[in-house]
């Protein structure tokens, strides 16, 4: 798989709606008595965003489990910068951020409109950091491939937030827990990479099949008992896991989302497991739901 990395390094463009606005929004954004659940997806190949196969056809029935969300905001693993963004355009662009695949997938556009007020109150909400609401990204891979099969009809406002990738794991899990009050106030948040991510030992002879090599099964193992335990300092601390977890996770920006749902995480809400199986050897799909 022929994949680019996008390393946003510029401080972005700072661009603020009528304080109206962002007053209008908030009043509609109500607290609400049930709270949206939690998304960890295991992405994988671009090719799942059209492909009618077993993870996109678990992806088409995630949005019948709860109610329809007031936005999206996803942290997608392919969007690692210095700093953190979060997209504030009204009309954000389908990226297509990968090579080499076929011309079917580079004309697919998912034609979602974005929310600037749901971007700065989720600028206001996170204060560990300074957020500059970005106008230039749109959505990666990450996140169309994934969201143009729960919601087909691209009609629910999409937003991205980006991974400092100069950050630790601690400090990803931290900010986290700064946008849960979101999930009161309808919108749902979605974290994109996978659990298991290693590109250089994939067997792309078996990309399409359920394979796993030794060590990935093992690590996978162990993440979903931690997730399930709630063991999340282990987790936050995978790096001390062995030889295993390096083999697991060579690079964090594929882990680092499924951090991001942990740390929203409520005392009273359990995980579950979707789409749990590994391919190419060295990737899994393992997903989970929290609610």
């Amino acid at each position: 798989m022929n994949r680019k990395t996008f390393i946003k390094a510029t401080t972005g463009v700072l661009a603020m709606s009528a304080l109206g606005t962002l007053k209008v929004f908030s009043e509609q954004l109500s607290q609400q008595e049930q709270k949206t659940p939690l998304l960890f997806i295991g992405h994988g190949s671009p090719m799942n965003g059209i492909e009618n196969n077993q993870f996109s056809q678990q992806w088409a029935t995630l949005a019948k489990d709860f109610p329809e969300p007031t936005a999206v905001i996803c942290i997608s693993a392919h969007w690692l910068t210095r700093g953190t963004f979060v997209t504030a355009m009204e009309k954000p662009r389908t990226i297509h951020d990968f090579g080499g695949f076929p011309k079917a997938l580079f004309d697919v556009q998912y034609p979602a409109i974005g929310s600037p007020a749901i971007a700065e109150e989720t600028q206001k909400l996170i204060t560990k950091t300074g957020v500059h609401l970005d106008h230039d990204w749109g959505l990666d891979h990450g996140t169309w491939t994934i969201i143009r099969h729960i919601y087909p009809k691209a009609n629910i406002p999409i937003l991205q937030l980006s991974i400092d990738y100069h950050q630790s794991p601690q400090y990803h899990y931290e900010l986290a827990q700064e946008l849960a009050t979101l999930r009161r106030k309808g919108v749902l948040i979605i974290g994109s990479g996978n659990m298991v991510h290693n590109l250089r030992m994939v067997d792309f002879q078996k990309i399409n099949s359920t394979y796993g090599y030794d060590w990935a099964i093992e690590m996978n193992e162990k993440f979903k008992k931690n997730i399930t335990e709630r063991n999340h300092k282990d987790l936050i601390n995978y790096e001390s896991m062995g030889q295993a977890a390096k083999l697991a996770i060579p690079t964090p920006d594929h882990y680092y989302p499924l951090l991001y749902i942990l740390g929203m995480q409520e005392k009273n809400e359990e995980a579950s497991f979707f789409n749990d199986v590994p391919v190419g050897g060295s990737l899994t799909m393992t997903s989970v739901k929290i609610a």
